[in-house]
């Protein structure tokens, strides 16, 4: 498999499971444009951290690789929030979930 499939499918792979991990720190409360925000911002972190665990830091000399991981994770974890993890109400649940455990705490 060619380096430029095999960054895109790491970034494939992070970005799917990215929106349960994303759904653990935002708030239902939370405007929709918030949570956008906050989605892309952590899709770019992601992608980064997956560029350095797939190739070391040394991959980021490779700008087109480094790229494509970090589309293919935004486009991912879009993706699949829109068409499995909201219709699923599995994202939805763990934001409700997590955000019951951090009022708590604060009281």
């Amino acid at each position: 498999m060619s380096a430029t499939l095999e960054s895109l499918s790491t970034g494939v792979q992070v970005g799917a499971v990215l929106p349960l991990l994303t759904a653990v720190v935002q708030r239902p409360a939370w405007s929709a444009r918030y949570k956008k925000v906050v989605a892309v911002v952590a899709a770019l972190v992601a992608g980064i951290v997956a560029v350095a665990g797939d190739g070391g830091w040394d991959q980021f000399q490779h700008g087109k690789l480094t790229t494509v991981t970090v589309l293919g994770v935004l486009a991912a974890s879009q993706t699949s929030y829109d068409l499995v993890w909201k219709p699923s109400k599995l994202a939805p649940i763990i934001e409700a979930v997590t955000s019951r455990k951090a009022s708590q705490q604060a009281e």
